[in-house]
């Protein structure tokens, strides 16, 4: 980060607004404007400057683009992003109009939090109907959350959620994870997590878009990878699990736990068609094979009997890191 670049980035009085307004919530460029009371292309510039002086970070999600805080007082990655962190949360303080400013644009992020509310609940309304009725197939969520945070006792790390959905899982642990990663293919998904995660701290959540069989991340080896990765009710749209959970083996820590949960073998065979299933549950030996074979050893498991099919929560934790990419198995 060059001090001449990120001084010209922070001299006008607009991109210090944002920069404040992101420090509270990941925005996409629409909702910044709607805040900021000034036309898209507008404030599409002013980010592109903060981008390019690597204040801010832009993620695509769809046709949607949002913004994140590059700098945090706890979280970023150089001494000089948190001491900027720093002046810009003594500036409020210090400056009487500019915090009266920062407190006004704060009052219209209600707004925003509304507006994504109410796109969420239109969302669950079109899609009650499907999801009862595969929910009326198998136990209900808390007997399901309750086993999984026993089985995941203690701080968890790194929380890597593959194919997070509504965010329900990353929120489960939220105030035991360092910091959550919420990984989903679908715009719309992430866009009802990002609902759910509001309230928490900007710096404490991720949310990427990406594909399972090719997540969007460095080895671990590089950064460290993650300490805990969670496949919840995922796994079975994998046309090839084993690539997936090598993938999952390539990000996580030596040592870090991945835990899946997913249904045992079972035939319904309509969940093919109505619900996208591409394999209709997995046996324990599968599992165990995939696991070893991505480079995990098999650390236990439970069943969570339903109304017709079983729930099974496996976990495994990473062997040493390795020299060469995983061995794929077939299951």
């Amino acid at each position: 980060m060059s001090v001449l670049e990120t001084l010209r980035a922070l001299a006008d009085p607009t991109r210090l607004r944002i920069m404040r307004l992101l420090a509270s919530m990941e925005l996409a460029v629409g909702e910044l404007a709607q805040v900021l009371g000034q036309s898209q292309p507008r404030v599409s510039r002013h980010i592109k400057i903060l981008c390019d002086a690597g204040l801010a970070e832009r993620r695509r999600e769809g046709g949607w683009v949002f913004l994140r805080t590059a700098v945090s007082e706890a979280g970023a990655p150089d001494a000089l992003g948190t001491a900027l962190a720093r002046v810009l949360i003594t500036a409020e303080a210090d400056d009487s109009a500019f915090g009266a400013q920062c407190a006004e644009d704060r009052q219209h992020l209600g707004v925003i939090r509304s507006a994504r509310e109410a796109t969420a609940a239109d969302y669950f309304a079109r899609h009650a109907a499907e999801w009862d009725e595969l929910r009326s197939l198998h136990i209900a969520d808390g007997p399901v959350e309750a086993a999984l945070g026993e089985m995941l006792s203690g701080q968890i790390g790194r929380l890597l959620d593959v194919g997070t959905g509504t965010g329900r899982i990353a929120e489960l642990f939220a105030d035991r994870a360092a910091h959550l990663t919420g990984l989903d293919k679908s715009p719309e998904m992430l866009r009802l997590a990002r609902t759910r995660l509001q309230h928490l701290p900007a710096g404490h959540v991720t949310l990427v878009q990406g594909d399972f069989a090719q997540l969007p991340f460095p080895d671990a080896r590089i950064d460290g990878g993650f300490d805990t990765v969670l496949f919840h009710q995922v796994l079975h749209y994998a046309l090839a699990p084993q690539a997936v959970l090598a993938e999952a083996a390539r990000v996580t820590a030596p040592g870090g736990r991945i835990v899946i949960v997913d249904f045992a073998p079972h035939e319904r065979e309509e969940l093919r068609t109505a619900h996208a299933h591409a394999r209709l549950g997995f046996s324990d030996a599968q599992i165990a094979a995939l696991l070893t074979g991505a480079g995990f050893d098999p650390a236990g498991d439970r069943a969570l009997p339903g109304h017709e099919l079983i729930v099974k929560i496996w976990t495994g934790v990473r062997r040493a890191a390795l020299t060469e990419f995983p061995r794929l198995v077939t299951a």
